[in-house]
């Protein structure tokens, strides 16, 4: 098969390397990207966003030459807000559409409650991101008590919460690809909240749940990959002619 390139965009706070140790256990076909957002890993020097229109803007003009080829998009958390308004932007450049969007572990963008109901609107005192992360259960508490490293984390996952809490939903074409939804059974986001993803494609829509709370796809792994490598077979087989970006 000819190369399929997976976008991959990151939750709050983290770098897109989260996603290369996947290059390992994804077929050769299946050409793992990660998408590096500014202000961290090789990216440290430049300027954390806090609108998300704007990064997947500058994103999308990026990223035009990966999608001249087949492509599909996946997130998580944050990560799938940013690759489902970068699907946007790459389609307001003349890109076509990928061959299927995957949000991992967040509501649907109209159903954001819980980031209104937090007021995440509001940049965050350290102690109230430290507990958050606490609750997400995604971070040891050595690093959580670990000053220096906290100092170092938390300006980024700041950043990373205000683009989540003042991201406004804009009513658009839905997309034209299938819509693939990633939910952990323990996780915050709802059935409903989840399920509402459904209405930004009019391709095909699944919804898949796997056993652990926010950060499933690291526990859950292997069961996660092997869904998105037997999708994204299935989505490339009944591509049609793949055009490039035009413009």
């Amino acid at each position: 098969m000819t190369a399929l390139n997976l976008l991959c965009l990151p939750y709050s706070g983290a770098s897109a390397m989260v996603y290369s140790r996947w290059r390992r256990k994804l077929p050769a076909w299946l050409q793992v990207r990660p998408v590096e957002l500014p202000g961290r890993g090789a990216r440290m020097a430049e300027p954390l966003h806090t609108d998300m229109q704007a990064l997947a803007r500058q994103l999308a003009a990026e990223q035009r030459l990966a999608a001249s080829a087949p492509y599909a998009l996946l997130g998580h958390s944050l990560g799938a807000l940013l690759a489902f308004e970068l699907a946007h932007e790459l389609q307001a450049l003349g890109c076509p559409a990928p061959l299927a969007l995957f949000a991992c572990g967040t509501a649907a963008p109209t159903r954001r409650e819980d980031y209104d109901g937090k007021n995440w609107r509001e940049p965050k005192r350290d102690d109230e991101l430290i507990s958050e992360l606490r609750e997400l259960q995604g971070t040891p508490e050595e690093v959580l008590g670990n000053a220096e490293l906290m100092s170092l984390t938390l300006p980024t996952l700041r950043a990373d919460f205000l683009l989540c809490g003042t991201y406004a939903y804009r009513q658009r074409p839905a997309l034209q690809c299938p819509l693939h939804v990633l939910g952990g059974v323990d996780d915050r986001a709802s059935d409903e909240q989840l399920r509402a993803w459904q209405r930004e494609s009019q391709g095909a829509f699944n919804l898949a749940m796997f056993p652990g709370g926010h950060f499933f796809i690291h526990e859950q792994e292997d069961d996660v990959l092997a869904l998105l490598a037997s999708a994204l077979q299935v989505a490339y087989e009944r591509k049609p002619l793949f055009t490039r970006c035009q413009g």
